[in-house]
C-alpha cells in the first residue's frame, strides 16, 4: 500500500513539474493594432494567428489600440511584444519628441521589419465644395485620434499646406469608422486618414455618398521636410467614384518590437511571419507589397537581435 501512495505521488509530482514547465516555456504574443476599420487590425489579427500555429508554446493575441503613438509607449511599457507604427511616429518616439506624445526617449524600442506604406487620403463630401487642400478652410474635418499616428500626420501636411487647425471650421478628432458614420450623417465635411490602399472605412463611406479624394500635391509633401514622406499617388478607382489619379503622400509602417523581448522570440516572429507571408497578403489588400527584400531599408530604429539573425540567415545583412 505504502508503495503504490509513493508512486502516486511521484505521478502526481512529475504532471506537476510537467506543467509547470509548459506554464514556464509558454510564450505571450500581444500584437498591438489600431483601430478595426483601418488597415493595422487586421493584419495583426493575421500575424497573431500565424504565431500561434507557428510559434511553439505560443500565445498570440491582436490588441486594438488608438494605432502608432499609443502603440509605442505600450512597448516601451511591456504591455506588447509586437506593434505597427508609422515611421514618423517611431522616429519621434525615439527621439522623445513630447509634441508628438512622447515624455521621454522610448529607449527599448527595437525594429523588427518594414511593412507597407500608408497613403495620406483626404476624402471630401462631393456636396462640401471642398477640391483642394485651401478649401478645408472654415470645413468641419477629422484628424485622426488626438496624438494618433494618422493625426500626427495631419498636423504634418496641414503645416506644409499653410493651414493650422485654427483655420478649419471644426476638428474632431476620431477614429476612421466614426468620422465615416458622421460624414454619411453630413456633420462632417471630411476625414484625412493615414492608411494602406483600399481601407475599409473610406470603402464603406465612398458606396453611401458621394465622395471627392483631395490632393496633397508634389510640392506640399516636399514642404513636410520629413524625409519619411514621399510624394505618390492614389490609383484611379481604388474606391467608388474616385475616376482619375491623385496625388498624394505616402509614409512606410514598421513592426516595432522592444529590448525585453528575447533574441528567440523576435527570431521566431520574424521568420515566421515570411514562412507565412501568403497570410498576410490575404487579410489585406495593403499587405501584398511587403516583401523580405525591403525588410530593413529606412528603419529608423536598431533592429532587435533576434530579427537581425533571421536577415543574416537569407542573405539581408551580410
Amino acid at each position: 500500500m505504502r508503495l503504490i501512495k509513493k508512486i502516486t505521488l511521484a505521478l502526481s509530482l512529475g504532471v506537476a513539474l510537467a506543467g509547470s514547465n509548459a506554464l514556464a516555456q509558454q510564450q505571450f504574443v500581444n500584437v498591438l493594432t489600431g483601430g478595426q476599420s483601418g488597415v493595422y487590425y487586421p493584419l495583426g489579427v493575421a500575424l497573431s494567428q500565424i504565431y500561434a500555429k507557428a510559434i511553439p508554446d505560443a500565445r498570440s493575441t491582436a490588441q486594438v489600440t488608438k494605432a502608432s503613438a499609443e502603440n509605442l509607449n505600450l512597448l516601451q511599457a511591456g504591455r506588447g511584444e509586437l506593434a505597427l507604427s508609422l515611421a514618423d511616429s517611431v522616429s519621434d518616439a525615439w527621439k522623445g519628441d513630447v509634441e508628438a506624445g512622447f515624455k521621454t526617449k522610448l529607449d527599448k524600442l527595437r525594429g523588427l521589419s518594414a511593412t507597407y506604406n500608408n497613403y495620406i487620403q483626404i476624402v471630401a463630401n462631393a456636396d462640401s465644395g471642398i477640391k483642394t487642400l485651401a478649401d478645408l478652410k472654415g470645413k468641419r474635418i477629422s484628424v485622426g485620434a488626438a496624438k494618433s499616428g494618422t493625426e500626427l500626420n495631419a498636423r504634418a501636411i496641414l503645416k506644409a499646406a499653410g493651414l493650422t487647425y485654427a483655420d478649419l471650421g471644426k476638428v474632431e478628432y476620431l477614429p476612421f469608422g466614426e468620422s465615416v458614420e458622421l460624414m454619411k450623417n453630413r456633420q462632417l465635411d471630411a476625414t484625412l486618414q493615414s492608411a494602406g490602399l483600399g481601407v475599409a472605412s473610406i470603402r464603406d463611406l465612398a458606396t453611401s455618398i458621394k465622395i471627392v479624394v483631395i490632393p496633397v500635391p508634389a510640392d506640399v509633401v516636399k514642404k513636410v521636410g520629413d524625409e519619411a514622406y514621399q510624394a505618390t499617388i492614389i490609383p484611379a478607382n481604388t474606391y467608388a467614384g474616385q475616376t482619375v489619379d491623385v496625388a498624394t503622400a505616402a509614409i512606410p509602417n514598421f513592426l516595432v518590437t522592444h529590448s525585453g523581448v528575447s533574441d528567440e522570440l523576435a527570431y521566431q516572429m520574424t521568420k515566421t511571419m515570411y514562412d507565412n507571408i501568403d497570410t498576410l497578403y490575404a487579410a489585406h489588400n495593403a499587405a501584398k507589397v511587403i516583401k523580405r527584400e525591403n525588410a530593413i531599408k529606412g528603419m529608423p530604429i536598431p533592429l532587435h537581435p533576434g530579427a537581425a539573425r533571421y536577415y543574416k540567415e537569407v542573405g539581408l545583412i551580410k
